[in-house]
């Protein structure tokens, strides 16, 4: 049975941002606590910090654009990041990357932190720039991001179409560390939102500890890929941690 107990919960208000560093062996709950959430997310080993998630090769690699349950974040290093292990949204951005400060005035107005104290209209590029920074990471370490909880398709002639009300309130998704972590994120609009009004949903994070990986793991089992990575997660962290459980 997968153990429950909560070790860190924390609720990111509409516009917020958050970065921390995770131990390995820890399932990350994402839960939406209103409709339409957007959560763009980046990973870095915290261990090397040039080490980070890798967008195409963890699409190529398991044949998707989106990732859902069974599917992992390899990093540059052909390395398991953190592995979906639950999700009850189906669907995960991975190509359309996040808001910027031009986006949100030009979609929602200009606003600023005199004027509205906290509820200004926040973006996600400096939201992550601003996390970044605080790690010690520079502007271009910023790359592509996972928009927890958004859906964008792309049809036969290459256009990109954004879903709307893909996420409800109460929906969650949890990502298990396979290595020392450093998370960084955004709760802000996704580029693409198609609402007039700037989006209101807090997120909750919670974070517990993981079983062990079993042989019948869904993630390790997804593709000989995912297999692959986490054999080579598994010999980086023998020989620098002395074990990978």
């Amino acid at each position: 049975m997968q153990k429950t107990t909560s070790i860190f919960s924390k609720t990111i208000p509409a516009g917020g941002k958050w970065s921390s560093y995770i131990q390995r062996g820890k399932n990350i709950r994402f839960t939406a606590l209103a409709d339409d959430a957007n959560v763009s997310l980046l990973f870095y080993n915290a261990d090397d910090l040039a080490e980070r998630y890798n967008m195409p090769d963890s699409l190529k690699a398991q044949y998707t654009a989106f990732l859902t349950k069974g599917n992992v974040l390899m990093s540059d290093n052909g390395r398991v990041l953190a592995s979906f292990v639950e999700d009850s949204v189906g669907w995960h951005d991975t190509i359309s990357g996040y808001s910027t400060k031009q986006h949100i005035e030009e979609k929602y107005g200009r606003t600023t932190y005199q004027e509205m104290r906290n509820d200004w209209y926040r973006n996600g590029e400096d939201n992550l720039l601003i996390e970044l920074v605080r790690n010690g990471l520079k502007v271009n370490d910023l790359s592509p991001v996972v928009n927890l909880f958004s859906k964008v398709y792309c049809d036969d002639e290459g256009n990109m179409h954004f879903v709307e009300g893909h996420a409800k309130k109460g929906d969650t998704v949890t990502l298990r560390t396979e290595m020392d972590v450093l998370l960084i994120l955004s709760n802000t609009p996704h580029p693409f939102d198609t609402k007039n009004t700037y989006p209101s949903t807090p997120i909750e994070i919670t974070i517990t500890d993981a079983e062990p990986i079993q042989s019948d793991d869904i993630c390790l089992n997804y593709r000989d890929e995912n297999r692959r990575a986490f054999e080579n997660t598994w010999e980086y962290l023998m020989l620098t941690k002395g074990g990978h459980q």
